[in-house]
């Protein structure tokens, strides 16, 4: 069963760091992401989202990056303004990121991240996590798990 995490932070380049960091990770085949969004709040409070490549997707050969990614399917849904994906698929919308994202501060931004598979490694990738900051605004962890998160992205520099 997928998981989702939104992690919202009070600075604009903070969820792009972690967004880095768990593509890394993903490279290393420590955790399954499915799908990732970058969503910036500027200091007059538009909300902007940033979809990135998926991952399943973006090394393959036939359009590299833009097959399967919500970037691709936005730009061929534009006039009905629909977007499909894993994300959408269990019901995290733009509409939704965007206002979920408002509530952060000017200047703030989130990652919402879904991922398929756990990880058979939770405390590795708990400890590559460590030190990031930022506070979970939204999940689909249980609560001890959520809070196992919550105490690594707060703990101290990793």
């Amino acid at each position: 069963m997928p998981n989702l995490f939104v992690i919202g932070f009070d600075e604009p380049n903070k969820a792009e760091e972690l967004c880095l960091k768990l593509e890394e990770l993903q490279s290393k085949y420590v955790i399954d992401l499915r799908e990732m969004v970058v969503a910036l709040k500027d200091e007059k409070g538009k909300v902007k989202l940033q979809y990135r490549d998926s991952p399943l997707t973006a090394n393959r050969p036939f359009f590299p990056g833009f097959c399967g990614s919500l970037t691709a399917l936005i730009l061929l849904n534009a006039t009905t303004g629909a977007a499909a994906g894993e994300l959408a698929a269990v019901g995290i919308t733009p509409r939704f990121m965007k206002e979920l994202a408002g509530t952060l501060p000017p200047g703030g931004s989130a990652l919402f991240a879904l991922t398929g598979v756990p990880s058979p490694d939770r405390e590795s990738v708990l400890k590559e996590l460590s030190g990031f900051g930022g506070k979970i605004l939204t999940t689909s962890l249980s609560h001890s798990d959520e809070a196992r998160l919550q105490a690594a992205l707060q703990a101290a520099g990793a």
